[in-house]
């Protein structure tokens, strides 16, 4: 793999990360406890969908061949997608739902402060606009979390059996493979040891404020930055993409 096509996987990545959390998080649109939270979900849906539009934008362009973000939002299968297992998982109850933003927003905060300083300015423009969103997210989703663990005993229980049922699942965010590698070389990309080192420090310190219990090191899941996915992937991505493949090329 050369450096342009690592390149251009490393950005639909991006893109696919955050279509596919923020298709999770539409899911959710009149689900939440509280009519603010309800705007906030929405808002924060978009957010990551308009950062999703970006990402790519740009990987059509470096791909030169012609597609655009719809061609890769819609017309690709299950496993030409690259987003990590973690945010693809059904949402479940709130505290499940918060949980995956935290664990996920506090690494992709960081991933994105690191690709602000990186060697690809179009990447690094995208990046800290989306910086500025996420920081505001992780805020306000981890007051909630806060909230959770250290409120009722039966709000605590209950995320806590959401920390341990996905934290297996965080460990492919820090798992390096060439697409890593061959982008912190030649673009001056994040190091995930680094990251993980750091997210694990935040992380420990949400955790303990919400007096909550650190799950036991184990196994981790992987895959789905390699296309492998968990079975929840295929039947978001069938409804997901459903008008367009029912309509091909169907305009407004």
């Amino acid at each position: 793999m050369n450096a342009d096509q690592a390149l251009l996987a490393y950005v639909s990545r991006l893109g696919d990360n955050a279509l596919i959390l923020g298709q999770r998080m539409v899911e959710l649109v009149a689900a939440y406890p509280e009519l603010e939270e309800e705007l906030a979900n929405a808002n924060f849906a978009l957010d990551f969908i308009g950062q999703a539009r970006m990402f790519y934008t740009y990987a059509g362009e470096i791909e030169g061949n012609g597609r655009g973000e719809d061609d890769f939002a819609f017309l690709r299968d299950e496993n030409e997608f690259r987003n990590f297992l973690l945010i693809e998982q059904p949402n479940g109850h709130f505290g499940d739902s918060i949980t995956k933003l935290v664990l996920f927003e506090s690494f992709y905060l960081l991933q994105l402060e690191a690709l602000t300083k990186c060697a690809d300015t179009r990447i690094a423009e995208i990046s800290a606009r989306a910086e500025k969103e996420i920081r505001y997210h992780l805020r306000h989703n981890t007051q909630w979390f806060l909230r959770l663990g250290d409120g009722t005993e039966e709000s605590h229980q209950r995320v806590q059996g959401s920390l341990d049922n996905l934290w297996p699942y965080t460990g492919e965010m820090f798992a390096a493979d060439e697409i890593d590698g061959i982008f912190a070389e030649f673009f001056d990309g994040p190091h995930l040891e680094a990251i993980h080192a750091q997210w694990m420090t935040n992380v420990e310190l949400i955790i303990s404020q919400a007096t909550l219990d650190m799950p036991e090191d184990q196994w981790m899941a992987s895959g789905g930055k390699q296309g492998r996915h968990s079975e929840h992937l295929g039947f978001m991505i069938a409804e997901m993409q459903y008008l367009q493949r029912t309509h091909p090329g169907a305009t407004w």
